[in-house]
């Protein structure tokens, strides 16, 4: 690690803050003319729930975020929101960006898919990164949510389909484990009933 650079992933369900973590920080660095570099997959802005947002570099899977960096050098510090829709290479393009260069980087994103699965994205981020932290959220239940679940229109829980369809609060519920599969248990009771 260049000069003490450390690659860090922070990540939580949806609606735990992590938008809103990196907004600050941001507005911090900012505050203090401290350059930083603010990437998001697909996306020129970085939105928080509450209401904060900022504008940032849009960055599609094809993007080598070394490159980028040098492009950059200048900065400090590079914050990525959405971390778990970059590629394995882009992680550990970033791993070298800071090894190499001296930038600090701090990614921010979903651990698991709706299906509770790790994104390639955030899989590799558990794999490198020099510090991990998880912003913490919670269940209807009270119980501790790590699951980011997708409804349909009706109120059922999806467990098939594509790993990205973006949405928000609408399509997404941040949910525990327990609810989880106690939401798929009462699903596969109903299609086994529904087969007798």
């Amino acid at each position: 690690m260049a000069n003490g650079a450390v690659l860090k992933y922070i990540f939580g369900s949806m609606s735990s803050g992590k938008s809103l973590h990196l907004l600050v920080k941001a507005h911090n660095f900012d505050a203090k003319n401290i350059p930083i570099l603010v990437i998001k997959p697909y996306s020129e802005r970085i939105h928080s729930r509450i209401g904060v947002e900022r504008k940032c570099t849009s960055i599609t899977n094809k993007d080598n975020l070394f490159n980028l960096a040098i492009k950059h050098r200048f900065c400090k510090w590079i914050l990525v929101d959405e971390c778990q829709f970059l590629t394995q290479l882009q992680v550990e393009q970033l791993a070298r960006v800071v090894d190499t260069i001296g930038i600090n980087v701090v990614c921010y994103g979903l651990r698991t898919d709706f299906k509770s699965k790790l994104f390639a994205g955030s899989k590799r981020l558990f794999e490198l990164a020099d510090s991990i932290e998880e912003i913490k959220s919670y269940c209807d239940c009270g119980n501790r949510a790590i699951i980011n679940a997708r409804f349909d229109a009706n109120g059922k829980m999806v467990t098939e389909g594509e790993q990205l369809l973006l949405g928000g609060d609408e399509t997404y519920r941040a949910i525990c484990r327990e609810c989880f599969f106690n939401n798929i248990t009462k699903e596969e009771m109903v299609t086994d009933n529904e087969t007798n």
